[in-house]
């Protein structure tokens, strides 16, 4: 059997609520030749396939070890071609920062900079109709609260992500 060595990906999954607004949201915004993937709250964007044991034995203890992380979702902020939904949560922050020194040895680049949780749901628009979008979202933001209720594995195709795993949160001694 050949070892797959797409690269992995790490996302949280959220309540049903949110993802449904979350999911809609990307559907209706971005562009739909490039939409591959539902909505997601990326923890980790590039791990290495060779690492994934240990990538699922790290998921597994955090998701066993924590309750479902609370998020505020405070507002929107412009990606220079398209919008996406800032979200604050502490907890949600301990949790990448336990498991970025969980992977730090394989982290790329990207995975090195300062965690910036965030929800994508238009990018690689037009900018005109990308600062239109966010002008208009931004008008009708109202803030609101969501549920982290899984931790998602997966391995990147070059466009679509194929699922690998899940790892709920269990309710352990941390929230």
């Amino acid at each position: 059997m050949a070892v797959d060595d797409a690269p992995l990906i790490v996302t949280l999954g959220f309540d049903a609520v949110a993802f449904a607004h979350f999911d809609a949201m990307r559907r209706r915004y971005f562009p739909a030749e490039r939409n591959h993937i539902p909505a997601h709250l990326t923890l980790f964007h590039h791990l290495p396939a060779a690492e994934e044991p240990a990538v699922r034995a790290a998921l597994a203890e955090e998701a066993n070890r924590m309750r479902e992380p609370s998020m505020a979702v405070v507002g929107l902020f412009f990606m220079g071609f398209g919008s996406a939904y800032r979200i604050e949560s502490p907890e949600l922050g301990d949790l990448r920062s336990r498991l970025s020194e969980r992977f730090e040895p394989w982290l790329s680049q990207q995975d090195r900079r300062p965690f910036r949780p965030h929800v994508t749901i238009q990018n690689k628009a037009p900018a005109a109709k990308a600062k239109a979008l966010f002008s208009e979202l931004q008008a009708a933001f109202v803030p609101f609260e969501a549920t982290g209720v899984e931790l998602l594995l997966w391995r990147y195709r070059g466009g679509p992500w194929d699922a690998a795993g899940r790892y709920p949160f269990s309710g352990g001694s941390e929230r």
